[in-house]
């Protein structure tokens, strides 16, 4: 088995508090992991309200395919989140 961690850095700019960053993430969290059958998790910048780092894994047969998968829930991530990815990394495991 292969492991895909994608990790996409975002900046919320319309955020002012962390209830409202909680609430941002949420939705975007729950569609991505409904969507793709992945697992999501915010995994840095907690105290920051209009920053956060969200991580994606998935587990597959071959490494393309979970390669493939992450990357379109980052692509998913980019066009839905109410703000912009600053930055993003992909690792296979």
């Amino acid at each position: 088995a292969r492991v895909a961690v994608a990790t996409v850095e975002l900046h919320l700019p319309d955020v002012g508090s962390l209830k409202g960053k909680r609430h941002a993430l949420k939705g975007l969290k729950e569609r991505v992991r409904a969507r793709f059958e992945v697992s999501v998790a915010e995994v840095d910048h907690h105290d920051l309200w209009q920053r956060a780092t969200l991580a994606i894994a998935c587990v597959s047969r071959d490494a393309r395919h979970a390669n493939e998968v992450v990357s379109k829930a980052m692509d998913f991530i980019e066009e839905h989140v109410e703000g912009r990815v600053i930055d993003t990394a992909v690792e296979i495991l």
